[in-house]
């Protein structure tokens, strides 16, 4: 990241590239090295993407009064870095989601030859009963039995 920084910023820097645009360019790497490079920065954008959490830190405006609007994600990010294809994401287009992991013992011919398997995954979902509020429709403060106020279950998932 910082090898790329120094290429595009040295490439785009106000003072070297005088063409129309440069210094806007130079502005949106600079900014996009400073989230990329800070792991609490980095952490708020893949948590909340480029708009920053909606409350929280006191009212400023996520990472330091940043804009990041023009940002698709770090697809976008890394694409105009190492030269990556066309145009940006659909900011409205669902986000991939975490990474999951799963064990699972294959013989030596399942490994080889190839197989299927069923699996059985844990995921969290909005609650049915409460609908994601932590209290039961109709009343007020009282905790939903069925969550117990977490506002989510967990459910597994057989594929």
């Amino acid at each position: 990241i910082k090898k790329a920084y120094r290429k595009l910023s040295k490439k785009y820097h106000p003072d070297i590239n005088k063409e129309e645009g440069a210094d806007a360019k130079f502005k949106e790497i600079s900014e996009a090295y400073e989230v990329l490079s800070d792991e609490n920065k980095r952490a708020q954008y893949d948590r909340f993407g480029h708009s920053g959490p909606q409350q929280g830190f006191g009212g400023s405006q996520g990472f330091g009064g940043q804009d990041f609007s023009g940002f698709g994600g770090f697809e976008d990010i890394f694409g105009s870095f190492f030269g990556g294809g066309g145009g940006r994401r659909d900011p409205n287009a669902p986000r991939q989601g975490d990474d999951l992991q799963y064990s699972m013992t294959l013989t030596f011919e399942e490994a080889v030859f190839g197989t299927e398997k069923d699996i059985t995954v844990r995921k969290d979902v909005e609650c049915d009963t409460c609908h994601g509020n932590g209290a039961k429709p109709g009343t007020k403060k009282k905790t939903c039995s069925y969550c117990n106020g977490q506002g989510h279950v967990t459910v597994e998932l057989k594929y």
